[in-house]
């Protein structure tokens, strides 16, 4: 009941608008004053992270929060797909007809959610969604106690980032049930990494309170009201595994999208997942 009157709510409230002011606060100063309460209301693990409460200038500057070199050691298997980021894992499964299960209930389409009829972007080759049917997919969810930063779950090339404006529907397990299109709507920064079993996709989703996406590979900052827009490099930076791909300004989701192959996801749903971590894995050498 709760869920749903807050996604009633929100289908009337400017969401867009309305994060960018929440962001706003949340990088004042004094937000900072917030932090030991949100640590304490979460249980976040304060062992783990890059100092303490005190050594950050907001309560956005503790989202963003670096973890110790120690602390997610990465799973470098040769065959192994890791873990993009800390979250829960919502959906996963096998990409058929072009879409991947939003819930239980509803279909996002794979095409929309990379942007493959968006005119404002110009890169070739273009990104259509194609080079994933009969792939397989995963949908992460992050929430406000996990760590905020995103990982390449493989290492290969950097070949494109493309941001793609949208809305800022809240992506909680009832909203994914209940709105169409959900993932596909709201705002998105993909990542294209093309490694040794073909090219791979995350797709960071971000959701009401969590507007703004960054990523050190990248120019850009969401929900600024800006254009679609795609970044590539003549030469496409190399990335190693669990390199750092972006950054959410709060909890969301990740989107994992991968092309056909001899794949097996090693997950469950509801697991809880770490970054480095192995999620699943290829059979048969290369």
């Amino acid at each position: 009941m709760r869920d749903g009157l807050i996604i009633s709510l929100l289908s009337v409230v400017p969401k867009n608008h309305t994060t960018r002011l929440m962001g706003a606060i949340s990088r004042s100063g004094l937000s900072r004053l917030l932090i030991k309460a949100f640590a304490w209301r979460y249980k976040i693990n304060l062992d783990e992270c890059v100092g303490g409460p005190a050594d950050y200038a907001s309560l956005s500057d503790f989202f963003l929060r670096p973890l110790l070199p120690a602390a997610r050691p990465t799973d470098e298997t040769p065959e192994v797909l890791v873990s993009p980021a800390d979250a829960k894992v919502h959906t996963f499964g096998r990409i058929v007809d072009g879409t991947f299960a939003q819930s239980d209930t509803r279909s996002g389409s794979i095409a929309d959610l990379v942007g493959a009829a968006d005119s404002r972007t110009e890169s070739a080759p273009p990104m259509t969604g194609e080079q994933f049917e009969g792939g397989h997919y995963a949908v992460l969810y992050l929430s406000p106690q996990d760590y905020h930063r995103v990982h390449s779950p493989r290492e290969g090339s950097l070949v494109r980032t493309r941001y793609l404006p949208g809305r800022l529907w809240p992506v909680f397990p009832t909203a994914t049930r209940r709105i169409d299109g959900l993932f596909d709507r709201n705002e998105r920064l993909i990542f294209q990494v093309q490694t040794d079993r073909g090219l791979i996709a995350a797709a960071m989703i971000g959701a009401f309170g969590v507007g703004r996406m960054t990523s050190p590979h990248a120019d850009i900052i969401t929900n600024t009201g800006g254009e679609s827009r795609d970044v590539t490099q003549p030469t496409p930076p190399a990335i190693t595994r669990a390199a750092e791909l972006g950054s959410f300004g709060l909890g969301s989701t990740v989107i994992l999208l991968l092309p056909p192959g001899d794949f097996t996801w090693e997950l469950t749903p509801g697991m809880r997942v770490r970054v480095g971590q192995a999620i699943g894995r290829w059979s048969g050498s290369l």
